[in-house]
């Protein structure tokens, strides 16, 4: 009809972190506003592969938001209001485990949470609800994206677990030393609440985690010198390439149909009166 105004649409949703500003050459942006205020950017809408895709750089532009107040509920909700029905989420990462080196790529399974204070749930009453994040990551999606580094010849993990600690300071090395002995794989500062915020709003979420340093050293070995800034930038630049053509096989290949469970999160989360 003549005059009507478009909404814009985007089947994907993916968050830059820290170096990871701009995923695509842009269809165009839009400055998106939510109950819980402004995302960390404008949305930037992109068609790769053929699918429409949207970004936000989860720090902001100029880096502006830390881990602990970047607007997590305001960031997923954009998405959802875009009609987003699956988040890649990459980010970077420290190594708790020598097999896990600088340079690889681990799409996790599991996390563990170590922040406070942060505004985690959508769901504040009086309707009380408890999303299960048993299983938080898409298996639907971590396939398509093993299939994807596979194709792509870059050296990943297909499973992990990421620490999430409050930043915006490092870890101790007797932090990194408990996080490493109890088992878990990399250490991050904001894979949550934003992994669960998706839950809450029944979409499939993928982490994609970069190794970007082995966090406050490696045990045994004084010639790793514990994590800076400045290094994990540099790496996670030296890797950016590889992560932009990686999205972009992993968007190829996710099925358009959804098979996972993260779209009926709801069903069984709420007690009826």
């Amino acid at each position: 009809m003549e005059g009507r105004t478009v909404k814009p649409r985007a089947e994907f949703g993916v968050f830059g972190g820290s170096g990871f500003y701009k995923l695509a050459k842009g269809t165009g942006s839009i400055s998106a506003t939510t109950r819980y205020g402004k995302p960390s950017g404008k949305v930037t809408l992109a068609a790769i592969e053929g699918r429409k895709v949207a970004f936000i750089p989860r720090h902001g532009v100029h880096h502006e938001f830390p881990p602990h107040a970047v607007p997590y509920r305001a960031n997923v909700l954009a998405f959802k209001k875009l009609g987003v029905s699956r988040i890649i989420g990459p980010n970077a990462v420290g190594s708790l485990k020598g097999e896990v080196a600088p340079g690889d790529l681990v799409f996790c399974d599991q996390f563990v949470n170590f922040t406070s204070g942060r505004k985690d749930t959508f769901y504040d009453g009086p309707e009380t609800t408890h999303v299960s994040t048993a299983s938080p990551y898409c298996p639907q999606m971590r396939k398509a994206a093993a299939e994807a580094a596979d194709a792509l010849a870059l050296k990943f993990h297909g499973s992990g677990t990421v620490v999430v600690i409050q930043g915006p300071r490092f870890s101790t090395k007797a932090e990194s030393r408990f996080f490493s002995r109890q088992g878990w794989d990399v250490i991050n500062m904001t894979q949550y609440p934003e992994v669960a915020l998706a839950r809450e709003q029944e979409m499939c979420y993928l982490n994609i985690s970069l190794v970007t340093d082995y966090d406050a050293g490696l045990e045994g070995d004084p010639s790793v010198k514990p994590v800076s800034h400045g290094e994990v930038i540099k790496v996670f630049n030296r890797n950016l390439e590889n992560l932009t053509r990686l999205i972009g096989e992993i968007v190829k290949r996710v099925p358009e149909e959804r098979t996972c469970d993260c779209g009926s999160a709801l069903e069984h989360a709420r007690l009826s009166a």
